[in-house]
């Protein structure tokens, strides 16, 4: 190297040096700040979301049940009847003869009889006087007999005629909303077979027919002899109906009916809710959501929802340690609750879970924790008023002079 080229290599290499140092001197950066909410356990309902259909709480199909032709229709299709009602009228005019047929035997009946009880009362006092044998008291003894069975018979037959002759006036079995005429006025109807006129269904209150997987049960059933469940039984458990709309029904149900065997083509139990109709605004056959409150859970984990990340292996949350690092935690939910994800495992009482800033944090690195405010507006959300701006039309103070 020539002399004049060395002085140049020693200050290029003072330079380099200087410039490592520099770069060793700058500070490292702050850990990145994150939100976080503290995991606590709580008891919440133990809630399923399922879909039912209405189905009325009783239903009576209204038949003719004496033969004839029907006169006329008494009731307004789709009305409300109460039981006992007259529906509709059958030509009376037969029964009302054969009443009076039956009434006719009676009387004939009656005369028979007053006549051979006329007659033992004779033979039983000339017996004493050895007027006439035995043989001829115990003819008379048992025509009278004959003739007081044949008045038990004539009664039963007027009695069954006059139930006929009620029954030409159909009548409602039950209370409730009276659907349409089946039959019209002029048809033969009873003849030979009980003929259906309408149907009567009452529809308050409403049952609510639904049904849950076999394996679900049972695996709430576990979880009830674990301890983490709390079951309620039939009359208590509560059904909250959503209607089409997405509204929610103002009444609430409660579950009386639970099958005891499962269907073997759907694999699934039926259950039953009792729910109540005043305004009668609920039709049977309509499908409705509902959310089922069948007990409650026992230490969970309400989770926002911004916290939970879920990937190829499920469901986790980053949470901090205590020595300030950031620790992945695998979870299990089980659906969401007021906005949260409902967790059932997978956290501790304590745990410091990060729900906001998750992007500016890795696995074992630190992490600096502030509450989480969730009103909190996003980065670079625009302020709603900056300080320095001037009002409109204004000239700066040091333009003014």
């Amino acid at each position: 190297m020539t002399p004049t080229l060395r002085p140049i290599a020693l200050s290029a290499a003072l330079l380099l040096a200087l410039a490592a140092c520099k770069k060793q001197e700058q500070p490292a950066p702050p850990p990145p700040e994150v939100g976080v909410v503290a995991a606590a356990p709580q008891t919440v309902p133990l809630q399923r979301d399922l879909v039912g259909r209405l189905a009325p709480y009783r239903s009576s199909d209204v038949r003719a049940r004496v033969p004839g032709v029907l006169t006329k229709r008494v009731y307004q299709e789709g009305s409300d009847v109460k039981e006992g009602q007259v529906l509709f009228l059958i030509d009376p005019a037969p029964l009302q003869a054969s009443l009076s047929a039956s009434q006719a035997q009676l009387a004939s009946a009656q005369a028979s009889y007053t006549n051979a009880h006329i007659a033992a009362e004779r033979a039983r006092q000339l017996i004493g006087q050895k007027f006439i044998s035995k043989s001829d008291l115990d003819n008379a003894e048992a025509a009278e007999r004959s003739a007081a069975a044949a008045v038990q018979s004539a009664k039963a037959g007027v009695t069954s005629s006059r139930i006929s002759l009620d029954y030409a006036s159909v009548r409602a079995p039950i209370s409730g909303r009276a659907g349409k005429q089946q039959v019209t006025e002029g048809a033969l109807v009873g003849q030979g077979d009980v003929t259906l006129l309408t149907t009567i269904d009452q529809i308050d209150p409403l049952y609510v027919n639904f049904s849950m997987s076999v394996s679900e049960l049972e695996a709430l059933r576990k979880a009830q002899g674990a301890g983490s469940v709390a079951l309620q039984g039939n009359g208590k458990a509560q059904v909250q109906v959503t209607l089409g709309d997405g509204s929610v029904y103002g009444e609430t149900g409660t579950l009386d009916f639970s099958d005891v065997v499962a269907d073997p083509q759907t694999g699934a139990v039926s259950l039953r809710a009792q729910l109540p109709n005043p305004d009668k605004a609920l039709l049977p056959g309509s499908f409705v959501t509902l959310k089922a409150t069948l007990g409650e859970q026992n230490n969970v984990f309400l989770v926002p929802q911004a916290a939970v990340q879920r990937d190829t292996i499920g469901a986790y949350v980053m949470v901090v340690g205590k020595d300030g690092k950031v620790v992945r935690k695998n979870v299990e939910t089980s659906g969401t609750r007021d906005g949260k994800w409902l967790v059932t495992s997978g956290l501790a009482a304590g745990d410091q879970v990060i729900a906001a800033g998750l992007q500016k944090v890795k696995e074992g690195v630190s992490a600096k924790t502030t509450p989480w405010n969730p009103n909190a507006a996003p980065a670079g959300a625009p302020n709603a008023a900056k300080p320095d701006a001037q009002p409109k039309g204004e000239k700066p103070a040091a333009q003014q002079n």
